[in-house]
């Protein structure tokens, strides 16, 4: 007996694993099975639940007592939103402003085509150069067809075509600043020591004949840089033949500038510290809050 009981210990079953295997199996099986009942929808079931919740919450709502409130249905718009109607006056505003620039461009273009025509006699072999741009209108003669060597008194056909071109600029409002350069060749006579007083005094030649001619005085400035702005080299007799000139500036500026709100300074600012006048009151100081 005890010889039988160590042959059945002794035997092993190898297959017990297949018991696991098919179980695993059939739970897997299983498994997909549930998934892919869940994954199928029947679409016409789903469209008539769909449609009979969403007119459901539509038409019917309820109260906290229970009792059922029928709700009329508000009418969705089909059309294109309209659209908010812009500000009048302010789009009148932006219109008026477009057509005073596109009137300023105008009368801006049409100035220097004038101050073209009338400076032709002068003009001949390129000694005067009229550009237009955003700041204005600059009109550049070379010095040798308005003055003669070493002077400031201008001869009789530059007073004519400049008398011209004051008559152009008599009927605008912008400011003029004539600018009167020289070579970098010194000079030194009793009427003018230097180049600076040179190209001061024929700038201001310019601007009396000019106020002499109508043009308001208040709208004009006269400035000599001598030689400290050329436009060429000053190494050649044409070079420095060019650095000679008057240059006439029409301050018509076509650009408005955005310039930021003015934020008054407080008494506690930091920058009040380096204030001018910071023992007496000023007119700086006066506008501290």
């Amino acid at each position: 007996m005890a010889r039988r009981n160590r042959d059945v210990e002794e035997h092993e079953n190898h297959e017990r694993w297949l018991v696991s295997y098919a179980d695993f199996i059939t739970l897997l099986f299983a498994f997909f099975v549930v998934m892919y009942s869940l994954s199928s929808v029947n679409e016409g079931k789903y469209r008539v639940l769909s449609d009979s919740l969403v007119q459901a919450f539509r038409s019917v709502s309820v109260n906290e007592s229970g009792t059922q409130i029928v709700v009329q249905q508000v009418p969705m718009p089909t059309g294109p939103i309209p659209m908010p109607k812009p500000d009048r006056a302010q789009q009148a505003a932006e219109q008026a402003k477009q057509a005073a620039k596109e009137a300023a461009v105008k009368k801006v273009r049409s100035m220097a085509d004038e101050i073209r025509r009338v400076l032709k006699p002068l003009s001949d072999g390129g000694q005067v150069l009229v550009t237009e741009g955003a700041n204005g209108i600059k009109v550049e003669i070379n010095a040798e067809v308005l003055f003669a060597p070493g002077e400031a008194l201008l001869g009789a056909q530059a007073v004519s075509a400049l008398s011209a071109v004051a008559q152009v600029l008599v009927g605008s409002e912008f400011p003029i600043v004539i600018e009167g350069h020289t070579d970098n060749v010194p000079i030194s006579t009793y009427r003018f020591p230097s180049n600076w007083e040179l190209s001061a005094v024929r700038a201001s030649s310019v601007v009396r004949l000019f106020v002499n001619s109508g043009v308001e005085p208040a709208r004009l400035t006269a400035a000599g840089y001598g030689d400290q702005r050329p436009v060429a080299d000053n190494e050649t007799p044409d070079s420095r033949s060019k650095n000679r000139r008057v240059t006439l500036l029409i301050e018509s500026i076509l650009v408005e500038e955005e310039l930021p709100p003015v934020v008054p300074l407080r008494r506690n600012d930091p920058i009040q510290s380096i204030l001018p006048s910071a023992g007496a009151p000023s007119s700086e100081a006066a506008q501290i809050l």
